[in-house]
């Protein structure tokens, strides 16, 4: 009888026993994080906007999940050109992990899936500002675990509105993956204009 495990449900601990995933703090593993750079002041301008009006709506009640990602995600994506081909973006996309032989099945659905030319890029696993995102992290793993292509890197961003890590994985001999550092919306310094960077970076890779 294959048992059905909830991609939430599923832990770190887990996806080392069942799939081999190790942790690497080698600096070059993740390169597309340790440099990033704006050069438009527009952009600037613009980030600091978006960070301006999630302030406003947080000094009102927790953002919840949706309002997240049209408040602070979408304006990213736009800005790195993820709504442009080449690339194309998916919500709620069903995906599984198959263990056979000990009869298994991770489930979960990915809130937002950037692909290009069927190649799984970058997924996004958004929360609400209330949880931490190391609650959202395992899940992304196991999402990105799934991405059939064993040749290419997947990375991946989780937040919840004010808060971002970055996630890239490799799945040659050894699955192995690597976390960014974390950025906040909370500093005096707009953070934004790390993650955007550090987006445009990834975005350079996969074109």
């Amino acid at each position: 009888m294959i048992q059905i495990i909830q991609a939430p449900n599923v832990g770190i601990a887990y996806l080392e026993e069942k799939f081999g995933l190790q942790l690497t703090n080698e600096e070059q593993f993740f390169t597309e994080c340790l440099e990033y750079h704006l050069d438009a002041e527009q952009e600037r301008c613009y980030l600091d906007r978006v960070k301006s009006n999630y302030l406003s709506l947080i000094k009102q009640r927790p953002i919840l999940e949706e309002l997240a990602k049209m408040v602070v995600l979408s304006p990213l994506l736009d800005l790195v050109g993820f709504y442009r081909p080449p690339f194309y973006v998916e919500t709620e996309e069903s995906v599984e992990i198959r263990q056979e032989d000990e009869g298994e099945v991770v489930k979960g659905r990915i809130d937002v899936l950037v692909l290009k030319h069927q190649f799984w890029l970058l997924v996004i696993e958004s929360k609400s500002t209330v949880f931490s995102l190391h609650t959202a992290i395992p899940q992304a793993l196991a999402y990105m675990l799934s991405n059939p292509y064993l040749e290419n890197p997947v990375f991946g961003l989780v937040t919840n509105g004010s808060e971002f890590i970055f996630l890239k994985l490799l799945k040659h001999n050894i699955p192995q993956y690597a976390l960014s550092e974390q950025f906040t919306l909370l500093q005096r310094e707009n953070e934004l204009y790390k993650v955007l960077g550090i987006l445009k970076n990834i975005r350079q890779v996969l074109s």
